[in-house]
């Protein structure tokens, strides 16, 4: 290369980094200026709060407010027959919650049949129980419960570091062992240990094969371990977890919480320890290593799940709750401020895994939901280049609003947008692309008549081929042949904006592959032209996941313009068509969502194509969007096949937009619209029928798939 080339690149490299510079520095007084507008208003807030008026209104204030949020819930419902159905749907799911305490457990026949059943592999389960100053009620009834499984072969090992105060704990253990058959072992420790060194301690004197974790204070139900050995025995399970219900004083039927835990799920795992009760799992897993860490007291399991189920050759979910998690004083289940230690030995044990996957320069921070409910930051690896896609027809202004945002507010620097022109007709259109790419746009944006005319083949010799690089600096044009007469591509001056022409009738999954057909970047971003991004480093948010090489499609957070939410993670089979749907749809976007769910990162079976982003090489072997599926469902089943591929797709609440849903193509429930969905929903169904019969992976079997809101199935 001539000097003349390396100092005309340096001088274009040096431009870009001042226009870069230039940029992040406008945003940077921006977001000044914003800081500076929000504690002036929060200084005229506190000075009306605090005048003797308001606080003379502030009853009456209250009852306005009481009366609005009836009159909204008056206008959701629909009607007072649609409360009513509200109120009885709720009532149902109170029975519902009644099913999972003492009426789930097996009646004396179902428990002798039980008792009678041998399994291929009658494994024994050494259950480990750490004790140390229990209250003498928890104790006898944690061991009752223990004593009342239906499975036979276990063994239940007790180290106990009580002090002289608490003598009693040796008689009641005691006491249980004379009549147990020789199933509990029981020692008495000269120094307590703390949660780690007692809990190491039981694992000296286990000699099963499968290994048991059990609080002091907590209780099982009585086939919980008849349901891990027929999984051991049915899929050859190493490691076992299931449902759990937080319960109060000492009724289990008195509920605080049911958590209904997804199956595996490594990103949900990272960000919260979701697994945590009743773990099981083969010896072999530990390797000669430690159960327990010291350094990780206070979340001593998180650190053990982490580095057991990395080992692990078949993980199993039993979606039962079989662990009941007893609230009181002093224990977890009551607030983790009982223990605040527990916030950094969490923290410490997840960078530890992380850093054991090749993971560096990460950030770990709790969320709104939860101290230990983390958001991490992946380090991104160098700034490849993002391709944004855009389908569009005519909707100039929610095309202008889309591409407007993503200027003026995306941080990341290395980005190209494709718009992908289909069929438009109105003047507005054809002077934004003009806008955006300098030059007239006539050609592409046809009258209605031009539309119907057969189209023409792409001559290379013809004048409008001719065209492309004649040195005007108005935009490169490029074409591909296509039987319905040619695409055509332009590209702005800077190159960062290009338009290409599909010409044909609609369909999302043609329109969106000849868009990732002319990307240049190693990632595709599909978006809606009915969206605007709201949080600046949302392509960081998107990247710093699908960046992994064990990751496909990451999804955003999507809300409707009244701030109700409208993407959260995809369901299959939710939902009248059973095919797919959104979960937690029309919840407000501050709601932490289930068990925290929407305050961090996780793996979902789908996102949604309005913000999605990919590898482009992974959106290529996947066979792109299947154009069988014109309008509908061509997301899910990209993901899906994503997922055949042994990838994982992940949703991030971190990556934020509004998305004004339907307003390009519009909403027609009714008429061919509903037909064609019928149709595609019918197809769906039949190319992913043994998915959808296994049911959603992250989405347990006990939700209602009518609706959205992690509502409990009712069992008639």
């Amino acid at each position: 290369m001539e000097e003349t080339d390396y100092r005309k690149a340096y001088e274009e490299e040096r431009l870009r980094c001042a226009e870069l510079t230039g940029r992040m520095g406008d945003m940077a007084g921006r977001m000044a200026e914003l800081e500076a507008e929000k504690e002036a208003l929060e200084h005229k807030l506190n000075r009306i709060r605090g005048s003797i008026l308001w606080k003379l209104a502030k009853p009456a204030l209250g009852a306005l407010r009481w009366g609005k949020r009836q009159r909204d819930r008056l206008r959701n419902c629909g009607s007072l027959k649609g409360v009513l159905q509200k109120l009885a749907y709720k009532r149902r799911e109170r029975v519902a919650m009644r099913q999972f305490g003492t009426e789930s457990f097996p009646s004396q026949e179902e428990a002798e049949a039980e008792r009678g059943t041998v399994f291929p592999r009658m494994v024994k389960i050494s259950i480990l129980v750490p004790l140390w100053n229990n209250d003498r009620q928890f104790q006898r009834e944690m061991l009752d419960s223990v004593m009342n499984q239906t499975y036979p072969n276990w063994e239940l090992c007790l180290a106990d570091g009580s002090d002289e105060a608490h003598g009693y704990m040796e008689e009641i253990c005691r006491e249980y062992a004379a009549r147990a058959d020789g199933r509990i072992v029981y020692r008495h420790l000269e120094k307590n240990g703390g949660i780690a060194g007692n809990t190491n301690a039981c694992l000296e004197m286990a000699t099963g094969e499968y290994i048991g974790l059990l609080d002091q204070d907590d209780l099982l139900h009585p086939s919980v371990l008849y349901e891990y050995v027929k999984a051991i025995n049915g899929q050859g399970a190493d490691y076992l977890y299931c449902d759990e219900i937080t319960f109060q004083d000492d009724d289990i039927n008195r509920m605080l919480t049911m958590h209904f835990k997804p199956d595996y799920a490594p990103d949900n795992l990272r960000a919260n320890n979701y697994i945590c009760h009743f773990s099981v799992f083969s010896r072999e897993l530990l390797d000669g290593r430690e159960l327990f860490r010291p350094k990780f007291d206070g979340s001593q399991d998180h650190d053990m799940i982490l580095r057991l189920t990395d080992n692990a050759k078949k993980i199993v979910h039993v979606p039962r709750p079989m662990y009941y998690w007893r609230s009181h004083s002093g224990s977890v289940a009551s607030g983790i401020e009982a223990k605040p230690y527990a916030i950094e030995a969490a923290r410490g044990a997840v960078a530890e895994h992380l850093q054991g996957h090749g993971f560096a320069h990460f950030r770990i921070e709790s969320t709104r939901a939860f101290q230990t409910i983390f958001r991490i930051r992946y380090h991104i690896v160098g700034t490849p280049k993002i391709s944004v896609v855009i389908a569009n027809k005519d909707h100039a202004e929610d095309l202008r609003r889309c591409v407007s945002s993503i200027a003026e507010k995306s941080t990341y620097p290395n980005y190209e947008i494709i718009i992908v022109e289909n069929n438009s007709t109105t003047e507005e259109i054809r002077r934004y692309y003009g806008e955006l790419l300098g030059e007239d746009y006539r050609e592409v944006v046809r009258t209605p008549a031009e539309r119907t005319a057969p189209g023409r083949s792409a001559d290379p010799g013809s004048p409008d081929m001719d065209r492309a690089g004649d040195g005007s600096g108005r935009g490169r044009r490029e074409t591909a042949g296509r039987e319905s007469g040619g695409d055509v591509l332009q590209r702005g001056r800077d190159g960062r904006i290009a338009v290409v022409t599909y010409r044909g009738a609609f369909n999302y999954s043609a329109v969106n592959n000849l868009g990732v057909k002319y990307a240049s970047g190693e990632y595709v971003l599909l978006l809606n032209n009915d969206t605007e991004v709201i949080t600046a480093n949302w392509m960081e948010e998107l990247l710093m996941y699908a960046q992994r090489p064990d990751v496909g499609a990451v999804g955003a957070k999507l809300y409707y313009p009244d701030n109700t939410i409208q993407h959260a993670g995809v369901v299959i089979g939710l939902g009248a068509h059973r095919t797919a749907g959104h979960t937690h749809y029309r919840q407000h976007r501050q709601n932490l969502g289930y068990m925290g769910r929407l305050c961090y990162a996780q793996n979902v079976t789908a996102v949604t194509g309005a913000c999605l982003m990919v590898k482009r090489e992974q959106y290529l072997a996947a066979g792109g969007l299947d154009e069988g599926f014109a309008v509908s469902l061509n997301d899910v089943d990209l993901c899906l096949k994503l997922r055949g591929m042994g990838l994982l797709n992940v949703f991030t609440p971190f990556a934020e937009l509004f998305h004004y849903e339907s307003a390009s193509r519009g909403l027609d429930d009714t008429g061919e619209s509903a037909r064609r969905y019928d149709r595609e929903s019918e197809r769906f169904r039949e190319k992913w029928k043994k998915e959808l019969e296994a049911g959603d992976p992250y989405y347990n079997p006990n939700f209602s798939l009518d609706r959205s809101d992690y509502s409990l199935k009712i069992r008639t």
